[in-house]
């Protein structure tokens, strides 16, 4: 008897829906409902926040984790649209470029709370006595602490893309439209996916002062896992620190199943090669969304929307010198670096005025002389950092299952907020009666390290197989492959990272050289521990100052170090 012939369902005949659809739709209403639940005292009075103040109940924390994590969504929504907007301008336009760019540096070395400092008034005046104005400095806070590493990386990721592909893309006659939807930004999707985790982790490193923030007279605890823990550390309650940490690895691993674990699988099309990885990254949620039916086919027509408008031959002008040559072009240079100059000289002299109606040159010493402090530390740490992770970064980024493993545990670590090793620090310093000045600098780089190793993770994640494989085939191994092969394949992921966490390293410091726990307090000497005194005491002139002098720092460490790095690796390392 012949065995039965099995037939697949005619597609007319299947249900319009299976056991996926199910499964994916919870998860849309789960997310829906939390963020109606978290938004739904967004719009409460402001003097609500004092008649319910931080409980440190554990049973409250779930409650303050979704407030937080809609924040940190936020500010990583505004984040992506200013690094699509900023990063294109300054790659695609010179002169813009001159700019940009060196602002981008002076916005990096800005701290947190300088950043509050200035703009509190005005953020809280756009919802006067409502929760919703001090939810917008929070947002804002987190915002700074996210967008300029993700900027930096982009803009890397534009300037190095293959000079082949955009002769491809000439030879198409596609607009600069689609020139960047179809190539630049599937490009650097990849690095920025990985940097944008970078981000979330360093909106968690900063979460106490976007959350729990006093300037001047004004004091604000808004409901979250920051609040939760400033509260806990006032009070010196270890256990509510655990509790606050377990919450936190919680998040994050959320974070990573549901939003980035996803992303990184579906950027890995993009990655530019000619044999396709043997062991590429995995993401149950992809694998369940490509499973559905009824959401697949609800899907299709958004996403043919969005090609469509990606193929729109759009050719927005970007501001751009006129077509000169010779004499002409370089007049126009010396014109616009002119102009640039005056500008910061009107800036400056705007600066100085404001300042010396209350400081005198004493002060601006003083605050140069901390700045040569805190620049011993940031180079010490950004050395022993590169050191130690830019090996391991390479080992990962070569093994994509690793990756994965490694990528929540990574992600956890770099979300570590330094107020929760205040209780330990202090203790420490106190009981071996350790120099704060040594001993309080480790707490710069314990956030800021990992942008080292995420980009090299993304750098290595990002060479391409066939090179790696050429590389085996001729047995370079040893010094030789790291200094021909992978080195100059890494260089540009390593120095966004290292730029990105040495700017990360200076704004660390008002959360790094300024340390209590209870009664007690520590501080060493240096620009942070300056800017963070006068911020909580609302001394404006003092908090100017001392931004002017970091930002003074820091553009002269990225123009001497790290942008000839840039340049070379643009030059001479990139897969062309």
């Amino acid at each position: 008897m012949p065995a039965p012939v099995l037939r697949r369902a005619h597609p007319a005949l299947r249900a319009p829906f299976n056991i996926w659809d199910l499964v994916a739709f919870a998860l849309i209403m789960g997310v829906l409902i939390a963020v109606t639940h978290g938004a739904h005292d967004t719009f409460a009075p402001l003097k609500s926040l004092a008649a319910h103040p931080i409980s440190l109940d554990p049973r409250r924390l779930p409650e303050y984790a979704l407030r937080t994590s809609l924040r940190m969504v936020a500010g990583m929504v505004a984040s992506l649209v200013f690094t699509f907007g900023y990063a294109a301008l300054a790659a695609k336009s010179r002169h813009a470029e001159m700019v940009l760019i060196p602002l981008l540096d002076i916005l990096q070395s800005v701290p947190v709370l300088a950043f509050l400092s200035i703009t509190l008034v005005w953020l809280m005046s756009l919802a006067p006595g409502s929760v919703l104005g001090a939810e917008f400095a929070s947002i804002f806070t987190v915002f700074t602490a996210q967008a300029w590493n993700m900027t930096f990386s982009f803009y890397q990721s534009l300037k190095t893309v293959p000079r082949d592909l955009d002769e491809a893309a000439r030879a198409f006659g596609l607009t600069p439209w689609q020139k960047f939807w179809r190539l630049e930004a599937p490009y650097g999707a990849p690095a920025l996916i990985w940097n944008m985790m970078m981000s979330m982790a360093g909106g968690w490193f900063f979460v106490t002062a976007s959350e729990a923030f006093t300037v001047g007279a004004t004091n604000i605890n808004l409901p979250g896992v920051g609040a939760y823990i400033a509260a806990a550390n006032d009070k010196q309650d270890y256990g509510a620190i655990g509790w606050a940490i377990l919450t936190m690895a919680i998040t994050i691993l959320i974070f990573d199943q549901l939003l980035f674990r996803p992303l990184v699988a579906w950027a890995e099309k993009f990655h530019i090669e000619l044999t396709a990885s043997s062991d590429p990254p995995r993401s149950w949620v992809l694998d369940l969304i490509r499973r559905t039916r009824l959401m697949a086919r609800v899907g299709r027509p958004i996403g043919g929307s969005l090609r469509a408008l990606a193929s729109l031959r759009i050719d927005p002008r970007l501001p751009r010198a006129p077509e000169l040559k010779g004499n002409a072009q370089r007049t126009f240079d010396v014109v616009w670096v002119a102009l640039v100059l005056v500008l910061v000289v009107f800036a400056a002299q705007q600066i100085f005025t404001f300042v010396s109606r209350e400081l005198t040159w004493t002060d601006l010493g003083h605050a140069v002389i901390l700045g040569f402090f805190t620049l011993l530390r940031v180079v010490v740490l950004i050395a022993l950092a590169s050191l130690v992770w830019t090996p391991i970064g390479v080992w990962i980024g070569l093994r994509p299952k690793i990756a994965e493993r490694v990528q929540p545990i990574a992600q956890f670590l770099a979300a570590f907020p330094v107020n929760l090793l205040y209780g330990v620090v202090v203790a420490g310093i106190l009981w071996g009666h350790l120099s704060p000045d040594i001993f309080l600098s480790p707490l710069m780089i314990l956030g800021t390290q990992w942008y080292i190793l995420f980009n090299v993770i993304a750098g290595a994640s990002a060479f391409p197989t066939d090179l790696k494989q050429a590389a085996e085939s001729f047995g370079v191994k040893g010094w030789l492959w790291w200094r021909t092969v992978i080195g100059p394949g890494i260089l540009p992921y390593f120095v966004t990272g290292a730029l990105t966490a040495s700017g990360g390293a200076w704004n660390a410091a008002i959360v790094s050289e300024v340390v209590s726990w209870g009664d007690k307090h520590l501080r060493a000497a240096g620009l942070g521990a300056y800017i963070a005194d006068a911020s909580t005491a609302g001394d404006m002139p003092r908090v100017i100052l001392g931004v002017a002098v970091m930002s003074a720092f820091v553009v002269a460490l990225n123009r001497t170090v790290w942008r000839p790095l840039y340049a070379l690796a643009e030059r001479k390392y990139r897969f062309d």
